[in-house]
């Protein structure tokens, strides 16, 4: 019988496979008999993609319906109004030369109309499913407005908390970065692309966007080959693998080149070596503003250099539909480099299976805020959510009656968080809501009006307050604004008086929890000692207020884990948990800070390792943290063999103890260093993790599996290699804690 399920599953894998192998001929034909009978015009007008900025409510003018009329558009971005959407995609498809269809595109970033947390937060959460339902639920509803292509995920590894767009960010490690990319990608584009409510994903910004000098966006990036391949590269790998239709160049340049005109990563890497057959978008004017990058002498230049490099499609800026006929006549492009984009246009138009039914789906009641995706938005705000300190003041006692303080305690919009275009305040549950509708004891002052109020007009209010509570509820943090997309900072503190304001309830003596939403890690060193418990919500979206009661009030754990190593200061960026080692690596033995050292000290007294003087080496935080409600403890980390065959595999293990209170579920995170390489290898990598309840009083193994897979790298002549020696494992609850334990890797 075993056999007979055997064989059954095979045949049904084959004709699985004979079928795509069909369809895709199918749509390769369908392709090129479409392409023959295209004119120059129109093969042009499918690179365009037309677009206003996300605030104009314009409307259409008769000039915009003639130029779908006559196939001079391939995609619109930004049209809001779905009559406006039907009527566009009604002469596109039966009054064009061709009956093209159009693809609707928005940024749908962390929801569309339901807003989850900021992908940072969901990040945070270290769970698969909770990224792929935010997907679905934004797909969804997005769909009902016509809209069929989104402009996400962003894949960016970032490593400094400085950049605003740290918040649109996977995090700074790529394993966890590339289980994020598979599942917004699913998410996003469903069980089938062709169904009327899949979007295409977009996975951008290609490439290293998030290695931007100084935190600043839009900066230039200097990043090796190596690195360009250990680090920034794997999420889209996953993504692709995972089928993302499109990908988007990023506004940086790599190296002295900007990536809407760099061959190397859109024609060597992605089409030859990952045989990528999507197509590639430019971000907004990212063509034409390689003209002030240098590249560029003018509009005309900066479409031969984008053409050149094998972009397909251009965002807002006109350069190729002003300009690429003429290169053609000058002989600087060939009508084959544009049939190859119109070809990986009209290919994704029809996996969409656009020609076949163009038109959104009209749902007689409307999907947006339906109740499962309320519900599935508090889910995915709870499990991100982390825990950074707690001196046994959470969770809240009902008996007790709290002081509701801070700017984001009653802020609807601000904690739906960056962008969040169409999203509505109206529907946001804050935590003032929250605790109300629970009928909580508590009194409310804001203390501060906005995040970045730095009057203390507010401040009798709200320590009266505190001085009739038994505990204080600060919620704090940035605004919306402060974060995304050209919003950097170099201080990340808490903005405005803020600190001044703790400060001052601290001073009443009563327990202080510091709530703080942000869309990056805050600089908290001037509060630390002066708050008594720290939650991390990030922007929590629509269900904020709801989700954060339940974690301060114990109904849910806290299982959010940091994506991202946590600074002590904006200074010390960018850092980051998988670094190499120096020749002096710090150590907490050999470390001198600046008000330890000596008057008249002799100068080279002081150790000489790799660290401030003033911040010393270690982190705030480090990545993969995060405190339970319960007490977690760790034995070591055991290995089934001291030695590892290639092409065989191991086992390593561990205990875990819930010594605490509370059931709990534990991240129980995998790390392995490689102890020598061909190029200097990083101190440790995530390379695994679970999610692993865990009883009160319960003890459970943890185990993982090794394989020499996991021990690949790039090496300085770009293969992917794996090398025999030495290597160190832990298993643990983040990337600082966990006993050690090696193997060699052997022939």
């Amino acid at each position: 019988m075993n056999q007979l399920i055997r064989l059954l599953i095979i045949a049904l894998a084959f004709v699985s496979c004979q079928e795509k192998s069909s369809k895709s001929d199918y749509i390769e034909q369908r392709v090129e008999e479409i392409l023959s009978k295209m004119s120059l015009q129109e093969k042009v007008g499918q690179t365009s993609l037309r677009g206003t900025s996300s605030r104009v409510k314009g409307d259409l003018s008769e000039d915009l319906k003639n130029a779908v009329r006559n196939g001079e558009i391939g995609a619109f971005l930004n049209v809001m109004n779905p009559k406006y959407v039907d009527e566009l995609q009604r002469i596109a498809v039966e009054e064009s030369p061709n009956g093209i269809p159009l693809i609707f595109a928005r940024d749908i970033i962390h929801g569309y109309k339901t807003i989850f947390p900021i992908p940072l937060g969901m990040a945070a959460s270290w769970n698969a499913e909770v990224a792929e339902t935010s997907a679905r639920v934004s797909a969804i509803e997005a769909a009902e407005s016509g809209i069929r292509w989104t402009f996400s995920p962003m894949l960016d590894i970032a490593r400094d908390a400085r950049w605003g767009r740290i918040a649109e960010s996977p995090g700074e490690d790529p394993y966890l970065a590339s289980v994020l990319a598979t599942a917004f990608i699913k998410g996003y584009q469903g069980d089938s692309l062709n169904s009327e409510n899949s979007m295409i994903a977009c996975a951008k910004h290609f490439l290293a966007y998030g290695a931007a000098e100084g935190g600043r966006d839009y900066n230039t990036t200097i990043v090796n080959e190596e690195l360009l391949r250990n680090v920034y590269l794997p999420p889209f790998k996953a993504a692709f693998d995972a089928g993302a239709q499109t990908v988007m160049s990023s506004f940086n340049d790599i190296n002295g080149v900007p990536a809407s005109g760099n061959k190397f990563i859109l024609k060597k890497i992605l089409r030859d070596e990952y045989n990528f057959d999507g197509f590639v978008v430019s971000d907004w004017n990212s063509v034409t503003e390689m003209i002030p990058h240098g590249y560029a002498k003018d509009d005309k230049h900066a479409a031969e250099r984008a053409i050149t490099a094998g972009l397909d499609m251009e965002m807002t800026s006109t350069s190729y539909e002003d300009y690429l006929l003429a290169l053609m006549d000058e002989g600087k492009v060939t009508e084959e480099q544009l049939n190859d984009f119109v070809r990986n246009i009209l290919r994704v138009k029809f996996r969409m299976g656009l020609f076949e039914n163009p038109y959104r789906e009209k749902v007689d009641a409307s999907r947006w805020y339906a109740q499962s995706h309320l519900e599935a938005a508090k889910e995915a705000a709870v499990k991100s959510t982390v825990l950074l300190k707690n001196n046994k003041t959470l969770p809240l006692n009902k008996n007790q009656r709290i002081a509701l303080i801070g700017p984001l305690a009653d802020a609807p919009v601000d904690q739906l968080g960056t962008w969040t275009f169409d999203g509505d305040g109206n529907y946001s549950v804050t935590p003032k809501q929250a605790f109300a509708e629970n009928k909580y004891k508590f009194v409310f002052a804001e203390g501060l009006k906005y995040s970045r109020d730095k009057s203390s007009a507010g401040f009798k209010k709200a320590i009266a307050a505190a001085e009739k509570s038994d505990v204080i509820v600060f919620i704090g943090g940035e605004e919306a604004i402060l974060s995304g997309e050209a919003h950097s900072r170099a201080d990340i503190s808490l903005p405005g008086a803020q600190e001044q304001l703790i400060d001052a309830l601290h001073k009443t003596g009563k327990p202080l929890v510091l709530v703080i939403m942000a869309g990056r890690p805050i600089a908290l060193g001037n509060i630390m000692d002066k708050v008594d418990a720290i939650v991390m919500a990030w922007h929590p979206g629509t269900m904020a207020g709801p989700a954060l009661y339940d974690i301060l009030n114990g109904k849910a754990q806290p299982e959010g884990r940091l994506p991202v190593t946590w600074p002590k200061q904006g200074a010390q960026c960018p850092i980051y948990y998988n670094h190499p080692n120096t020749g002096r690596p710090a150590s907490a033995d050999s470390f001198v800070g600046i008000n330890d050292i000596p008057v008249g000290a002799w100068q080279s007294s002081l150790g000489n390792n790799s660290h401030y003087l003033d911040l010393g080496f270690e982190p705030q935080f480090p990545f993969g943290y995060g405190l339970n409600y319960g007490e977690i403890e760790y034995e070591k980390t055991i290995v089934s063999s001291g030695k590892l065959r290639r092409n065989e595999t191991i086992q390593v293990s561990c205990t875990l103890h819930n010594k605490g209170n509370y059931p709990i579920t534990e991240t129980v995170q995998l790390y392995i260093q490689d102890v020598v390489g061909d190029i200097v290898r990083p101190v440790k990598e995530l390379k695994g993790f679970k999610k692993i309840r865990i009883a009160k009083g319960e003890s459970v193994s943890a185990e993982f599996t090794i394989s020499t897979k996991d021990l690949e790298y790039v090496d300085s002549s770009m293969n992917y290699v794996v090398e025999d020696g030495d290597f160190n494992v832990w298993i643990a609850p983040n990337s600082a804690e966990g006993i050690k334990a090696s193997f060699e890797l052997i022939e």
